[in-house]
């Protein structure tokens, strides 16, 4: 078979939407499967929905790894015109349109990045799964928990690739520190602590942006009715376009938008999956701005292998705290090259005695995230942030934020797969035996 037939041949089982997800999934592909459908030396095709702040950063990464990777851009759709026409530019992709279903109607295009406001992150990344199309979707996976749970459902289904933009995965600090973890050197772990903090300026708080006042205009080529989707029909309001961030319909806030990156570095270095009860506190203390939202935050997640998890999320004050996690025999403390263990009382403690340290390989990059995500397409390398931990994460913010907004302890009911009040829970399920 020539390199254009095989081109053809393989464009065609990805364009066949529905038809190719029911074969992908009665074919149960594993990774290494579906990396010989794209091809060891194809060129990927690339379709990105969003050509914001965050889309502009994807522009930069795709443009790095053309050459590199072997990829181009072949679309970008933004309801926002304008944006999406810029975006192209950028990208040198041929295509523009304000229509996210075009990107997804493209039989050239091979897999799509959703990079859009949260309330859109589950219906698109379902939409590119029927088109047969594998997802980058940023952080967080969605919005909601039951959309994660949709979203796992369609993936399952179709057995298409699903990258979560965690980058932090693409660091091998924490899947090494996991092996370490695993293999005792901490003894039994107890407890983790992480933050994402930052310091806003006194008259201008988290996401709001200089300029942007209740009289800002919509522009003209703006789909507002787009934008909204499936969120409360509203008229046209620059700070809930401009500002989403601060707002439930759209976003979860420092939770979804910040601790998303935090939380998820302890669950893959310590093996966590779903919480058993969350804590959510903090509140709208120095921005009553109109958002609704807090603007300090911090979370506690208890988790059935019997450990605690604090995340610290101030925005008024950005002295940090160490990100490490106890254990009964030592400390594993994250550094800005890799991780070290200390027995005693830590690093800088006398009698403190260094155990252990890795030098990390990766890094927090969106280039390298995209570069696994093209690999796991053409050679089936596993993927650093798979569909699992993106829903596991979804799950402990979103728990966190009802916990707030409710002023309730939140617990994950296993049986029913979804969160409740802690209280509601029976004694059994509500204090599961904790494992070593």
């Amino acid at each position: 078979m020539s390199s254009a037939d095989h081109h053809v041949t393989r464009r065609t089982f990805i364009g066949t939407g529905a038809a190719s997800a029911a074969a992908l999934s009665a074919l149960a592909l594993p990774a290494a499967s579906y990396a010989k459908v794209i091809g060891a030396n194809e060129r990927i095709r690339i379709g990105l929905i969003g050509a914001g702040v965050i889309g502009k950063e994807h522009i930069k990464s795709i443009n790095a790894l053309k050459e590199k990777d072997n990829v181009e851009g072949a679309i970008v759709a933004d309801c926002w015109l304008t944006r999406a026409k810029q975006g192209a530019e950028a990208l040198k992709a041929p295509k523009s349109t304000g229509d996210y279903r075009q990107v997804l109607d493209m039989k050239e295009v091979d897999y799509v990045v959703v990079a859009v406001p949260e309330h859109w992150h589950g219906k698109m990344t379902c939409d590119a799964m029927d088109a047969g199309k594998p997802v980058y979707c940023e952080k967080p996976m969605t919005h909601t928990i039951p959309e994660a749970q949709q979203v796992m459902k369609k993936q399952k289904e179709t057995g298409l690739p699903l990258q979560v933009g965690v980058q932090a995965m693409s660091d091998d600090s924490y899947s090494s520190a996991a092996k370490a973890i695993e293999q005792g050197a901490l003894g039994r772990v107890v407890q983790a602590q992480i933050e994402y903090v930052r310091h806003y300026h006194k008259n201008i708080g988290p996401w709001r942006i200089q300029g942007i006042t209740d009289s800002t205009p919509k522009p003209d080529d703006l789909d507002w009715k787009a934008w909204l989707g499936h969120a409360p029909e509203i008229d046209w309001n620059p700070h809930h376009y401009h500002e989403w961030r601060n707002y439930r319909a759209y976003s979860g806030g420092i939770a979804t938008d910040l601790f998303i990156h935090r939380i998820t570095r302890i669950m893959k270095a310590c093996n966590l999956l779903y919480p058993r009860r969350v804590v959510g506190m903090g509140g709208i203390w120095q921005w009553p701005d109109g958002r609704d939202l807090p603007d300090n935050f911090e979370m506690i997640c208890e988790y059935p292998r019997g450990m605690t998890v604090y995340v610290l999320g101030t925005m008024s004050n950005d002295v940090p705290l160490k990100h490490q996690i106890r254990g009964t025999d030592a400390t594993l403390q994250f550094t800005p090259g890799g991780w070290e263990i200390w027995t005693g009382r830590g690093k800088d403690e006398p009698g403190a005695k260094l155990k252990d340290k890795h030098e990390k390989t990766g890094g927090e990059d969106m280039t390298l995230h995209h570069h696994n995500f093209h690999n796991h397409l053409r050679k089936g390398e596993p993927l650093n942030c798979p569909i699992e931990l993106g829903m596991a994460g979804v799950v402990a913010v979103n728990m966190a934020n009802e916990s707030w907004r409710t002023g309730t302890m939140m617990a994950w009911d296993k049986a029913n797969e979804k969160m409740v009040p802690a209280n509601t829970l029976p004694e059994q399920n509500h204090f599961p035996e904790a494992k070593a």
